[in-house]
């Protein structure tokens, strides 16, 4: 089992490598605060008739590796619907994370329509992963265990792949499984690139997460594409599914760019 990506620190948190992106060396993959930010809307009081049903991320900042704060609040309490806030600060105050998620009353059961759809294979298919970072260790390979059933890390195109933790997020803690699920969210620009890894960056500064029901098991399945209109954006557009099927969808608008240099040249992840 791997190390933990969170060490929790007199209310704080520290961020280990374990949490580190691919853009930048001394910050953070988005899943790894995704994640933390995850874990403290679960913490917050509501009815237990009440599920997150979306959640929405605004990475204002590149996340730092190392000493973090967090904050949340219940912001519009209810008994049907209720409206979360949460942030992530860097030392100083500085905050790099605004999130935001909907509670809502789960339906009855004799309204439930949906046959669960398994996705086409499951991770014991899966193939390991061509990802070779420049910089280790690294959120995905050594935090996050990925195994592909279509399409690779460096090549281009949309993809299919499931997504593990390998150890806790939070040291001392289980990892609970909406935190699972948003550790794994922020990877359908990674899998599904529109052009070469090498002469463009394509970084998100948001993600929301649509949750339909609770994942069970470790593993979450991405099935993700890029577009990139014409004249227009880049957004990234994932369907997300445990073992037994479909749980929800992850959206992504990317900032899509040449990399400083041009071709072969690395970025700095800043946009």
């Amino acid at each position: 089992m791997s190390d933990p990506v969170f060490l929790p620190r007199d209310g704080r948190f520290f961020a280990t490598e374990l949490a580190r992106g691919p853009w930048d060396p001394t910050a953070q993959h988005g899943g790894a605060p995704a994640a933390l930010l995850m874990r403290a809307f679960e913490q917050l009081p509501a009815s237990d008739r009440l599920s997150i049903a979306r959640v929405t991320y605004e990475f204002l900042r590149p996340v730092p590796l190392g000493e973090l704060e967090v904050g949340a609040e219940v912001v519009r309490p209810g008994r049907r619907v209720q409206l979360l806030e949460a942030s992530l600060s860097a030392p100083g105050g500085l905050e790099v994370v605004r999130a935001r998620a909907l509670q809502v009353r789960a339906a009855d059961p004799d309204v439930r329509r949906t046959t669960l759809t398994p996705p086409v294979a499951g991770p014991e298919q899966g193939r390991e992963n061509d990802f070779e970072p420049r910089h280790r260790p690294m959120f995905a390979p050594d935090a996050i265990e990925v195994r592909f059933i279509e399409g690779t890390f460096r090549g281009e195109g949309p993809s299919t792949a499931w997504f593990r933790l390998r150890g806790p997020l939070v040291a001392g803690e289980e990892t609970s499984p909406l935190q699972r699920l948003a550790a794994a969210g922020d990877f359908g620009n990674g899998i599904s690139a529109a052009l070469p890894w090498g002469e463009y960056l394509f970084i998100n500064p948001d993600l929301t997460l649509y949750i339909e029901r609770a994942p069970v098991g470790d593993w979450i399945c991405l099935e993700s594409q890029t577009i990139i209109a014409p004249e227009g954006i880049g957004t990234a557009e994932s369907v997300l599914y445990d073992e037994l099927g479909r749980v929800g969808k992850a959206t992504q608008a990317l900032l899509v760019a040449p990399l400083r240099g041009g071709p072969g040249a690395t970025s700095d992840g800043r946009p």
